[in-house]
């Protein structure tokens, strides 16, 4: 009789360590992060090679600064819902592009980017809770080597909403903002209304987080963002006819082109091409985060 006790007994203390481990992460559904990090810009202006409007036509030269704060919930052990707050910046400029097009059309162009995203993520690795995982010895190349390290890869996909605010540079190097101007005749043709500052974007990417302590770790996420506008960067479509500016920096803006190299002017008519609005624009985050991971309390929020 006692035999049979003292093995009820262990298996349901075996039982319960089992249970405590499954739902380890359960424990800890939180997580609270920061992070800096680079944007890049694919539209009208600057680029590589012209029309090519995505990889071919990335400019290194166009990245810049970023920051987030954010935050995530576990709803499951491989899915977890998130939200968060960027801002940064994205330039254009046709003096860095290959296009000989581009180089003498000559617009420029930057603008703050501040985005509200909230997305859902999917672990690909599964995160570890609790204590780190230990090294044990194994063969280098194998999934329990992969799994020992405290290593979480995840994908992720949202929608989000960001407002813009292009600004072109005049010939004194003064920066303007570029939508109240209607550089391709929104004040003016009927036709084309002022295009909207605030837009919806849907992110995705792919992204990784090493953990340092059981509290903190450590990301790296690239994420795309699909935008429905293609006036990021002021430009879509055609010039208009200079004589609808009567003020002459903002004909400037509208039309900066550069003389030929025969010394001719850079001049163009009411319908020539300005830009191309076959593609809308994206924008792109890379980042660095740090996160901190917080125990779940006894009503199921956050314990600080």
């Amino acid at each position: 009789m006692n035999k049979i006790v003292l093995t009820f007994g262990i298996v349901i203390l075996l039982g319960s360590m089992t249970f405590g481990q499954r739902n380890a992460w359960q424990r800890q559904r939180y997580d609270v992060f920061a992070g800096i990090g680079t944007t890049s810009f694919l539209g009208d202006l600057g680029g590589g090679k012209g029309e090519s409007h995505w990889l071919k036509d990335f400019d290194i030269a166009a990245t810049r600064p970023m920051m987030v704060v954010g935050g995530r919930y576990k709803v499951l052990e491989v899915l977890a819902v998130g939200a968060s707050l960027s801002f940064g910046y994205v330039r254009g400029d046709d003096k860095w592009s290959d296009d000989y097009f581009r180089n003498q059309r000559n617009l420029n162009f930057r603008s703050p980017i501040i985005e509200l995203a909230t997305y859902g993520e999917f672990h690909i690795i599964k995160e570890k809770f609790g204590r780190r995982t230990s090294r044990r010895r194994t063969k280098f190349f194998s999934w329990s080597t992969i799994q020992s390290i405290p290593l979480n890869t995840y994908i992720f996909a949202g929608v989000g909403l960001f407002w813009f605010n292009p600004q072109g540079r005049d010939e004194d190097g003064k920066w303007h903002n570029l939508r109240p101007i209607g550089t391709e005749g929104q004040n003016v043709i009927p036709s084309r209304s002022p295009y909207k500052r605030l837009q919806v974007a849907i992110p995705f990417g792919l992204g990784a987080r090493y953990a340092l302590t059981r509290k903190f770790s450590i990301g790296l996420e690239y994420g795309a963002r699909i935008t429905f506008t293609d006036y990021i960067d002021d430009v879509s479509k055609n010039y208009i006819h200079p004589d609808f500016f009567t003020d002459p920096t903002e004909r400037y803006l509208a039309n900066p082109g550069l003389p030929y190299e025969n010394g001719d002017p850079y001049t163009v008519g009411p319908n020539d091409r300005r830009g191309s609005s076959l593609y809308d624009d994206y924008y792109m985050f890379t980042v660095v985060t740090l996160s901190y991971k917080m125990r779940t309390g006894r009503g199921g929020l956050p314990k600080f």
